[in-house]
């Protein structure tokens, strides 16, 4: 199988940087100045180990491949708020034999929350979904770095909306010779939600930097608390705390490299490179639109989705809000918010 990583950035690139180690056949996908380096000097990759680089084809999109070939993957690792440019880029690509890349390839979801697999089934007949529990950094163009050890991360894989198949177990395989694990579950949209409940957070460290005291960690609670009360009145079910951590204790452990401490995960990074865009919509938005279908107040969550959302459009400064100013907008928007209307039916 020859991998098309469509979003060679931090979680992409690394996918892309590992599979190449381990001596799979990798496209990668980028733009712009990412797009220039990974083209004149390839690709770096930063882990415990070193570092290495590969030269891989890097292409802006599908027009240089021509035809895609029948065994191709196409694995979507764009934020999700650039999923619906991404599917529309590469659905109807020919492949080789017939068809198009929408009717004939596999599609693995490598992104936070759930929507782009959903967006994904609207165009694509085979759709996977992956939870991406992965520690890595875009640090600059042409460069990535994931400091995890033993493992580089944790990849649960399945189907969506459910269940298992040949191609599943084929690209665990791929991914479990590439220092990932990578267990193919029937129920993969569980694994999804339950890092979700995590990623409610990700707004937090964006706007305050890494909760480092016990007024962070109590609103951290809270915002998740809230969310488990949606999901919860949703019928949503979710891999429980105690499940999370059989799978995962003792199996990605961060060691420091040569670039300093990891600044933040994937929000963080977001308004510390000023794209002007983030994620807010689609993991505390998600919370809340659950909230408004199913009667359940999430006013924190649609703080924290209104406030990242605010901060990247002005290219705020990444963990500049002081934590006690977002405590008392905390508490003021939790005071002021309606009683919960009743759910659609």
């Amino acid at each position: 199988m020859r991998y098309i990583i469509i979003g060679a950035g931090a979680v992409g690139g690394t996918v892309g940087g590992r599979l190449a180690q381990a001596g799979r056949e990798v496209v990668l996908v980028a733009r712009g100045r990412h797009l220039a380096a990974l083209a004149e000097h390839g690709l770096r990759l930063r882990v415990p180990e070193g570092e290495s680089t590969y030269r891989l084809p890097a292409v802006e999109g599908p027009a240089p491949l021509g035809e895609l070939r029948a065994g191709d993957v196409l694995a979507l690792a764009v934020k999700t708020q650039d999923t619906v440019a991404a599917l529309d880029t590469w659905a109807e690509v020919p492949v080789a034999g017939g068809g198009t890349a929408a009717e004939r390839l596999p599609l693995v979801c490598l992104q936070n929350g759930v929507e782009s697999g959903r967006l994904a089934l609207r165009r694509f007949r085979r759709v996977y979904g992956v939870c991406v529990w992965l520690p890595s950094t875009f640090v600059e163009p042409g460069v990535v770095s994931a400091a995890g050890s033993p493992l580089t991360g944790i990849l649960h894989l399945g189907r969506l909306p459910h269940g298992t198949d040949d191609t599943a177990r084929r690209i665990a395989a791929d991914l479990a010779d590439a220092h990932f694990e990578a267990p193919v579950v029937p129920d993969v949209a569980r694994w999804q939600y339950a890092k979700l409940l995590w990623n409610l957070g990700t707004a937090f460290e964006a706007l305050c930097g890494p909760a480092a005291d016990e007024a962070a960690h109590a609103l951290l609670a809270r915002v998740r608390a809230e969310g488990q009360a949606v999901l919860d009145a949703a019928g949503i079910a979710h891999a429980g705390a105690e499940e999370q951590r059989e799978a995962r204790d003792g199996k990605v452990t961060l060691v420091p490299l040569d670039e300093g401490p990891r600044g933040g995960g994937s929000s963080w990074q977001s308004l510390a490179r000023g794209t002007g865009t983030i994620e807010a919509d689609y993991l505390n938005g998600e919370i809340a639109l659950l909230g408004r279908l199913h009667g359940v107040r999430a006013p924190l969550n649609e703080l924290f989705q209104r406030l990242a959302n605010r901060f990247a459009r002005e290219r705020r400064a990444a963990g500049s809000m002081p934590v006690a100013e977002l405590v008392r907008l905390a508490d003021e928007a939790v005071a002021a918010a309606p009683e919960a209307a009743c759910s659609v039916s």
